[in-house]
């Protein structure tokens, strides 16, 4: 591990470099530096682990499954929190073993701030109610003019809550989608409670807000997505579905209003999810697992034995 002497600790509350990180907590602040906080030792691996999917390996640089994801850009650390989580400490060290060897040519891109903080500091950066001692702070990747081929994708249609925003990224994440799109009027993916509920997953896929709806759902249909709406008053039952294992783009409605007629209509079927108890319905992140995993069990499932009779036509 490099040494840090104590004039290269930020000690400062006050100091201009804490009020811009800590600015990041404002979605005005995140327009203006085109950047984002990810606090806490979950995120914060998940971002050194993709730089150093970029940067520690031969060809270094950006690779096809790094596209349109976040980027490091500094990382600011209290010692004693980070030998709480042996895991980030041991990521971080591998990082500074590229950064700072002597025969590497890194990039700009490549050059990511490293700053041992104090607790004091490292509260006045974050937004969390109570400071785990580590911070990334990570670029707001500019959005590709085409989607990514789409096996399975999640569009939250006014959905508000950034805890509910957080949790359907990780479960589209989890479920193996292949990007999360955002329409006008929902949370905004970037903000720092959303990233925390997220725990990693925004270093994982490909997350566009402020996407039109038609052209989406065009350019979707294109890729030969089915469109499904999550609707408590569907008239299809989420297991009764006759082709769950096709391409498939879910729609999911803000928590108070779901989604709108029109929003509806734009779908291929409405699904509801049968409910065995006595709750009235489910909450729209719970109802986003659900469907999402339904979707992903399918195609795992359709591939693997595909698979499975190819290799014994093979023999």
């Amino acid at each position: 591990m490099v040494p840090v002497t104590d004039e290269h600790v930020l000690s400062n509350p006050t100091a201009d470099r804490v009020k811009k990180v800590a600015s990041l907590a404002s979605r005005a602040g995140r327009r203006k530096q085109g950047l984002f906080l990810a606090e806490g030792p979950q995120p914060v691996r998940e971002a050194l682990a993709l730089w150093l999917r970029r940067w520690e390996e031969e060809p270094r640089g950006e690779k096809e499954e790094t596209q349109g994801l976040p980027r490091l850009d500094a990382l600011y650390f209290d010692p004693s929190a980070l030998s709480r989580h042996t895991e980030v400490e041991a990521l971080l060290d591998r990082v500074r073993g590229v950064l700072f060897d002597p025969e590497q040519d890194l990039p700009r891109e490549a050059r990511i701030f490293l700053r041992e903080a104090t607790p004091e500091v490292l509260r006045a950066m974050g937004d969390a109610e109570t400071s785990q001692g580590i911070i990334a702070v990570c670029t707001i990747p500019q959005q590709a003019e085409e989607l990514p081929q789409l096996r399975l994708g999640a569009a939250l249609l006014g959905v508000q809550d950034p805890g509910n925003t957080g949790t359907i990224i990780r479960a589209a994440d989890a479920a193996g989608a292949d990007a999360v799109v955002l329409t006008p009027g929902s949370s905004d993916p970037w903000a720092p409670k959303v990233v925390r509920s997220a725990a990693g997953s925004h270093f994982h896929l490909p997350i566009r807000p402020g996407a039109d709806l038609d052209p989406f759902l065009d350019a979707a249909r294109g890729q030969g997505a089915q469109i499904l709406a999550a609707d408590g008053g569907g008239e299809a039952a989420l297991p009764a579905l006759e082709q769950p294992q096709n391409p498939t783009v879910w729609l999911f409605g803000n928590e108070a209003h779901g989604l709108s007629e029109e929003e509806k209509a734009a779908a291929d079927q409405r699904v509801t999810i049968p409910l065995y108890g006595r709750a009235e319905s489910l909450n729209v992140a719970t109802a986003a697992a659900v469907c999402l995993y339904h979707s992903a069990t399918a195609q795992n499932s359709g591939a693997a034995q595909n698979s499975g009779t190819a290799q014994h036509a093979e023999q």
